[in-house]
């Protein structure tokens, strides 16, 4: 079984940083992608930020130039660095992987989510 499990989330002030952590663990063939989705309240859960294995990045438009995503392979670890953070930014943020994970009977591809930390923003 594959576990995502975050950390880095808090209370900041407007204008101030947090950086967010999550590393998956357990029967890892290859990891596809990870990244970041976050969901306010009433509102549905958005894509913030993406890596894919072959390097390449996504984010939401309201987030580019504020927050950079990496990720560390050697340790199935993926960040989120976020500056110059907004009320607006306030938010259930979840990490995200699709994951392949090696079975009795092959392999086997799904998606994963982490149980989510939550980033407030002060005005």
């Amino acid at each position: 079984q594959v576990q995502l499990v975050e950390s880095g989330g808090g209370l900041v002030q407007a204008g101030g940083s947090l950086t967010l952590s999550c590393a998956a663990s357990g029967s890892i063939f290859r990891i596809n992608a990870m990244g970041w989705y976050r969901q306010a309240p009433g509102r549905q859960r958005e894509l913030v930020a993406m890596i894919v294995s072959g390097g390449s990045l996504n984010y939401a438009d309201s987030v580019k130039g504020r927050f950079t995503i990496s990720r560390d392979n050697a340790k199935n670890t993926v960040y989120l660095q976020m500056i110059n953070l907004k009320p607006e930014d306030t938010a259930v943020y979840y990490c995200n992987a699709r994951i392949t994970t090696a079975q009795a009977m092959g392999v086997r591809t799904a998606d994963y989510w982490g149980k989510g930390t939550l980033v407030t923003v002060s005005s």
